[in-house]
């Protein structure tokens, strides 16, 4: 290992800029003759728009237009859409609804954009937004997954009955059927996974730009995956020819998912400008971010498991209704079906699966992919079952999941997925020894001593990164291809351009890839840039999420590199007159085997163009190529987090007083990025389990709609985090990368609560385990047993 290659710590070559504030983000664009946008929502959850008067509106001062759904549909904008087509189990195609970039004869949720102000200033925009006078008849709403398909319940859209999206299952129903017929015990929960609001810490913005020269658009934007963002606005919505639409995605501020999808505001910016003939710009602010950004999970869910006389598990079926919002976002179906059902295995060799998921609209924002997106939802049931089941046949929690682990690779579970390498026995065991896990008792003892409770909290993860291969996820009804791109541009002087179609939005990919490449080529890494972000500089790509920039990102990296070893090799050849077998590459020096010849990399890139030692019938000159990779399977990042906490019986406060997490990524590029990776993951996790809640009042109103109701966690909510790691290295990429960008917000909810029930000696807690939650927990447990 070199001082900056795979496995090197190197401080992330990006932070200079961000820490000096030298960013350059999407509001920090400003283009000749740019206009601000202002959207008028919606304050009703469910209303029919009768009419929308914006007369006065248009005659305010600095008022360039006022847009509403009407001109939106006479211009022929198309809807957004879902990307991802689900089956029912009853054959038929699930129902996407219309959505719209403005609405236009109904408002489904607060915050529904029914116009946009376009004007020299914000401030005129908000004065004019004040003067429209929207005629709304209101309509009941439903905002409850467990009733949105109750009879009687408010129908939201006519396409789906009973605001039914689709009935999915998986896995097999009769082998199901019979291992619970056949068990020995069988644990019953149910549980509500929290709806959680993404809250990336820069909100999202929008500039479209219209050019009367071209007759071409460009978006710039805050998005995780432009080309994807491009591919969808033209082809579907119909804004533009692709070839006639420029996205850039300049430097995001984070995303956890939430910037993967596309949205209104970015349609209604190039739509707006290309109507006026200038620049239109919008910059969400926080409010209107609770409002407006996909949230994430909202599963209510009953989930059984069984087991035989010796303690192993024989058969989970699983019972869920996904809440997917007002309208379909643009890759919703996929999380509670194929990011979530396919995962119920857990780590463990489970021999009979049922899965069933039916996911329903109600009147609130739409529902996609957050951090983990269905990993942290499959997590949770299993792992809240394999705990409760433990404690109810009176084994120690660890034991039990070791005599349950899958032992031998590869594995195919019941329910698709084929994990290839692992090795779970050893993650928990030294999870186990760095948590003194066998010293629990005496810490127990200790706290209750002082008044406290005190509980562990065991967490055996297991996700599915890099999703792939393209023709797999195709016939399970994805509408792209999930593989990645990579140029490599080698200049004559041997600095090093890549071209990456993934993105960067906090995960450190200037740093990451080109330590891969500076290790390849034996360059120093200085001499690497990293370009992603452009659809006019960078060929199609696909994006960053899901852990995947690493496991396909990068291998589509090694591919490019492959190609310009082959051909650097070429030309040292001539340049060395030696034959090209003879020739050796190493830490960036060529030579002839066997002989004191040598070409230094840069007399070899020079070379390359100068192209004197050779003709172009021969070789062609330059020095750049190109690769798509496309996984043969999945990668399994999998671990075992321990959470220990602290529990004030007296105010139901819990304390997390101790966190080890011990993870398999496979290869780990940089482990100094990777250890910042898992603590963000965890605080994260931690803050759904202990403080985060998106909360409807029965009207549709968002009660927690800012930082004053919506808690985030804090550095005290959090103890120094112990963070270690095993590695068996991936067989389906060139590296062995398996990913870790989720694994913490994955691992980390049930870990919390399985500590505070083990505290508290109750199962019935639901999160976020708020102080207040816990203590009326307390209380009902400590009435029941009285009543006993």
């Amino acid at each position: 290992m070199s001082a900056t290659g795979i496995g090197a710590a190197v401080r992330r070559k990006e932070d200079q800029r961000f820490i000096t504030g030298k960013g350059h983000y999407t509001d920090d664009v400003n283009r000749p003759g740019q206009c601000c946008a202002y959207f008028l929502r919606s304050p009703h959850a469910h209303a029919r728009i009768k009419a929308v008067d914006c007369a006065v509106a248009a005659k305010m001062p600095g008022v360039l237009a006022v847009l509403t759904g009407a001109e939106l549909a006479g211009d022929k904008i198309g809807n957004l859409i879902c990307g991802w087509m689900i089956t029912s189990k009853d054959g038929t195609q699930m129902k996407m609804a219309p959505h719209p970039a403005l609405a236009h004869g109904e408002a489904n949720h607060v915050g529904d954009a029914v116009a946009v102000i376009v004007a020299e200033t914000l401030a005129q925009a908000k004065d004019a937004a004040e003067k429209i006078d929207v005629d709304y008849e209101p309509l009941p709403a439903v905002t409850d997954p467990g009733k949105a398909q109750t009879e009687g319940a408010p129908q939201i859209h006519e396409i789906a009955a009973r605001n039914t999206i689709y009935q999915w299952h998986l896995g097999d129903q009769k082998a199901a059927e019979a291992a619970f017929k056949a068990a020995h015990h069988v644990t019953r929960l149910d549980f509500i996974n929290n709806r959680l609001a993404p809250n990336a810490i820069e909100p999202r913005a929008a500039i479209g730009e219209y050019d009367a020269g071209t007759d071409g658009l460009t978006l710039w934007n805050t998005t995780q995956n432009p080309h994807v963002a491009r591919l969808v606005i033209s082809a579907f919505v119909g804004i533009a020819p692709e070839h006639k639409l420029r996205v850039i995605a300049p430097d995001v501020g984070g995303g956890f998912g939430s910037k993967i999808f596309i949205y209104p505001e970015e349609v209604v910016c190039l739509w707006a400008a290309r109507r006026i003939g200038r620049p239109v710009k919008w910059v969400s602010d926080r409010s209107e971010a609770f409002l407006t950004d996909a949230h994430g999970r909202d599963h209510v869910t009953h989930a059984e498991m069984a087991f035989d006389a010796d303690s192993k598990v024989t058969g989970l079926r699983v019972k869920t209704i996904a809440n997917l919002g007002a309208y379909m976002s643009t890759f919703s179906s996929s999380v509670p079906t194929y990011l979530y059902g396919t995962l119920l295995s857990g780590q463990y060799d489970i021999p009979a699966i049922y899965c069933e998921v039916d996911a329903v609209y109600t009147n609130t924002v739409p529902v996609d992919a957050y951090r983990g997106a269905g990993r942290p939802e499959a997590t949770f049931v299993v792992e809240r079952l394999i705990e409760v089941g433990a404690r109810e046949i009176g084994m120690d929690p660890a034991d039990l999941r070791k005599k349950n682990f899958i032992k031998t690779f590869p594995h195919q579970t019941p329910v698709i997925m084929n994990y290839d390498a692992g090795d779970y026995h050893a993650s928990l065991k030294k999870a186990l020894e760095i948590a003194d896990y066998s010293g629990f008792g005496k810490r127990k003892r200790e706290s209750a001593r002082h008044d406290k409770l005190r509980g562990v909290g065991i967490s055996t993860y297991i996700e599915a990164c890099g999703i792939a291969p393209s023709q797999a996820v195709g016939s399970l009804g994805c509408g792209v291809g999930l593989w990645e791109s990579a140029e490599v541009r080698v200049n004559p002087t041997g600095s090093v351009e890549v071209l990456t179609g993934c993105h960067q939005h906090g995960q450190g990919h200037e740093t990451t890839f080109a330590q891969v490449v500076a290790e390849r080529l034996g360059i120093p890494i200085d001499n690497v840039s990293i370009v992603h972000g452009d659809t006019d500089k960078v060929q199609f790509g696909m994006g960053t999420y899901g852990s995947r920039s690493g496991a396909v990102g990068i291998s589509a990296i090694v591919k490019a590199l492959d190609k310009i070893e082959i051909k650097a090799k070429k030309v040292a050849a001539h340049l060395m007159e030696a034959a090209e077998g003879d020739i050796v590459f190493q830490d960036g020096k060529f030579t002839v085997a066997g002989t004191d010849k040598s070409a230094a990399w840069g007399d070899v890139t020079l070379n390359a163009y100068i192209a004197h030692k050779f003709v172009g019938e021969e070789l062609e000159p330059g020095l750049k190529e190109g690769a798509f990779y496309d996984p043969v399977n999945f990668t399994f990042p999998a671990g075992c987090h321990i959470c220990e906490v602290e529990v004030d019986p007296q105010t139901g406060d819990s304390e997390i007083v101790a966190w080890t997490a011990v993870d398999d990524f496979g290869t780990v590029i940089n482990p100094m990025i990777v250890e910042g990776q898992v603590h963000g993951g965890i605080a994260q996790g931690v803050g759904q389990a202990l403080l985060e809640s998106v909360i409807y009042d029965k009207d549709g109103q968002l009660v927690t709609g800012s930082l004053m109701d919506y808690c985030m966690p804090r550095a005290h909510n959090l103890p120094t985090l112990k963070v270690d790691m095993t590695t068996t290295k991936s067989p389906s990429n060139p590296l062995g990368i398996k990913g870790c960008g989720e694994a913490g917000a994955i691992a980390a909810p049930v870990a919390v609560i399985n500590a505070i029930t083990d505290a508290i000696g109750t199962e019935d807690l639901a999160m976020p385990a708020t102080a207040q939650t816990v203590w009326q927990a307390l209380q009902k447990a400590n009435s029941r047993r009285q009543a006993a």
